[in-house]
Order: structure tokens, then sequence, then C-alpha cells
């Protein structure tokens, strides 16, 4: 296996991170023996999590370069929430909470139809997945 296909195993959740946070790669190569990375991210945000799995692979990160910039005109990845269910809540009431509208309450019902089967029946403590508006 040569070097190029080395570093990309050893970096591949930065390959991971750099998909899920919407990053344009513009070039991926081997430079005087690093990974070389180039691309944009939509937000600081997105960048971040990128640089953050770099860190986590390797803290010191001698082996590759990257050179992320902002393009704020690129799509920000749309990213899925969670709620851990109150005292008190109602479907309704956390949709309020999320949309600013508590009749789109099914909306969160759908997307959890596998720990729910009735939406007037949640439990505190249960995680429930809130899809974007």
């Amino acid at each position: 296996m040569d070097q190029f296909e080395q570093l990309k195993q050893k970096y591949a959740p930065v390959l991971e991170a750099v998909k899920k946070a919407g990053v344009s790669l513009q070039n991926l190569h081997l430079q005087d023996g690093k990974l070389f990375m180039k691309g944009r991210a939509p937000s600081e945000e997105m960048k971040n999590e990128v640089w953050n799995a770099i860190k986590a692979v390797d803290p010191k990160y001698p082996d590759i370069h990257a050179d992320i910039t902002i393009d704020p005109s690129l799509p920000v990845p749309k990213r899925e929430q969670t709620y851990t269910v109150q005292a008190g809540d109602t479907l309704s009431k956390i949709s309020r909470q999320f949309y600013g509208d508590a009749n789109q309450y099914m909306k969160i019902f759908e997307a959890n139809r596998d720990q729910l089967t009735d939406p007037d029946k949640i439990k505190v403590g249960q995680v429930l997945r809130i899809p974007s508006a």
C-alpha cells in the first residue's frame, strides 16, 4: 500500500467528518510526505468539526496539512436534534419549542415511530429525534 493510501486510511474518520460537515474538497493528495487537504466549509462550526476529527486521530497531526476556508454560500448540512422528554411535556409542546408551531407535532411522532405508538403517549426520559423543520 502506498503512502497516500496509508494516510487516507489513517485519516478515514476525518474524511467522514468532511462529508458530514458539508465541506467541499478541492484537493486531496500526497505532498511532501503529508496528506494534503484543501477545502471549503459552509461555516466555522463545520470547519471546527473537521479539525476536531483531525486532532482525535493524531493530536500533533504531523502527517496531514488541512487548508479549510469558510464559504458561507455552501449549504449547511441539516442535522437531526434530540430531545429528552421532561415531566409535563407533550409532542405539541415540544413541537412549539423546536418549530414555533404546536401543530407540527406529527413530524416528531413520525420520526420516532420506532419507539412511539401513539402521539399522546410519551414518557419522561425518552430521547426523541427532532427532524429539521
